[in-house]
């Protein structure tokens, strides 16, 4: 696995789920993951990793790990969840043969 590659891709891929929040695209990953999140985790979860028991959608996203990158090469899906395993819901970001993003969504 080719480590430059391995972290513009998952660079490209925060970039890619931020882009997403709050449109079509984002409607059932990002922004499905983040409201889901919001209904079914204890507000101390948000306070011990925020400081706030209702963070902005933002910071949630800035609070995601790569949990795995997996397929061709392990560079072809990566798998974005929150800290801690509280959750086995994922937001997968899926790089074409050419290595752009061309499909996001929220999976378990």
């Amino acid at each position: 696995m080719d480590k430059v590659e391995l972290e513009r891709r998952t660079s490209a891929a925060r970039a890619a789920i931020r882009e997403a929040h709050g449109t079509d695209a984002g409607q059932y990953s990002i922004d499905l993951f983040i409201s889901h999140h919001f209904d079914e985790l204890p507000s101390t979860y948000w306070l011990e990793k925020l400081s706030t028991a209702t963070p902005d959608p933002a910071a949630v996203m800035n609070l995601l790990i790569c949990r795995s990158s997996w397929g061709e090469n392990d560079l072809e899906h990566f798998d974005f969840t929150l800290p801690g395993d509280v959750t086995d819901y994922v937001v997968t970001v899926h790089f074409d043969e050419d290595g752009d993003v061309d499909a996001m969504e929220m999976e378990s």
